[in-house]
């Protein structure tokens, strides 16, 4: 055969083996004279789908990598929302149903909490079904009063605030050092035995409404506004874990009803990615922050704040 049927056949096989896609090898019949320099490539079919095969790679990656950071900062004090941001800037990636996305990670490190929590839960759900006014009763009441205000800025706002998570990376700076303001004032804090009560628990859930803005943490300002109210550290790090469940479950139901979540074949895998990994992780960063908490270590995760706030500014000012 001549040397310029051999050179078609040899990059049939590289693209066989990057692209996954069938390869026939070349004949004498059908080869084609390799190709002058300058002369256009005529292979844009298997061009197109090698690059569809790498999009969807990525995708998975991508959505791995958010998963990760969703499941490790929906629980350490640092804000979930602005560092899902920070990276969807810093990746140049955007989803293509960025809602769908959110939904997904979050309703991973709601299971991630009740795995840990499970306990908690179990003891609460079982004193409902008493249906006597116990403990339980209560505190499930403190829980339906701190989810109050989120819920109705979250209804009379949601277009409003989904508009905040869409590249504002100053937004995301700025709330960060807010965040690191209170878990700074938090860490300070003298150590006592307080129960929180039913203003405290709307008073934390208004701390829970201002965390709908990227940037600021929800468990960083619920747990240092509780701190800061006098109640008990460990009994803070439970209730600002706890108190969010049946908001995000809320959030999922009414998302689902409007219709606004949309999944596909080819997006749900990718998507599935994602959810595992922050249900993985989840489950890590809950326990490993209740042990912080107790021990009052607040102040590292100030720090961190303000400097990934300033690291943020410089970036979107400088970088663009």
């Amino acid at each position: 055969m001549e040397k310029g049927a051999a050179k078609p056949q040899t990059q049939q096989k590289m693209r066989s083996i990057f692209c996954a896609g069938p390869s026939r090898p070349a004949s004498p019949d059908t080869a084609r004279p390799a190709r002058r320099a300058g002369q256009p490539q005529k292979n844009k079919k298997e061009n197109r789908s090698c690059q569809s095969g790498k999009k969807g790679m990525e995708n998975y990656i991508y959505n791995i990598i958010l998963g990760i950071v969703q499941g490790l900062t929906e629980y350490l004090p640092v804000s979930s929302s602005g560092h899902i941001e920070l990276a969807k800037y810093f990746l140049g990636y955007t989803p293509k149903d960025s809602l769908t996305l959110s939904v997904v990670l979050h309703v991973a490190t709601v299971i991630s909490t009740l795995i840990v929590l499970w306990k908690e839960v179990a003891r609460v759900l079982k004193g409902l079904f008493q249906f006597a006014w116990n403990e339980e009763l209560q505190f499930s009441l403190k829980v339906v009063i701190s989810m109050l205000p989120a819920a109705v800025v979250g209804l009379l706002f949601d277009e409003q605030i989904e508009q905040l998570f869409e590249g504002q990376i100053i937004l995301v700076g700025l709330m960060l050092w807010l965040t690191g303001a209170l878990l700074f004032l938090a860490d300070r804090a003298k150590m006592t035995n307080k129960k929180v009560s039913y203003k405290d628990a709307f008073l934390i859930g208004l701390s829970q409404a201002v965390a709908l803005l990227p940037g600021v943490s929800r468990s960083g300002s619920t747990i240092s506004t509780s701190v800061l109210l006098k109640i008990d550290k460990e009994e803070a790090a439970r209730f600002s874990f706890l108190m969010v469940i049946p908001l995000i479950l809320g959030k999922l139901a009414k998302d689902l009803l409007s219709g606004d979540l949309e999944l596909n074949t080819a997006e749900s895998l990718p998507l599935l990615a994602g959810f595992f990994a922050a249900l993985i992780v989840g489950v890590f960063a809950c326990s490993w922050m209740l042990n912080l908490v107790k021990k009052g270590k607040l102040l590292y995760f100030s720090i961190y704040c303000f400097v990934v706030g300033g690291l943020a500014i410089l970036a979107k000012l400088f970088l663009g």
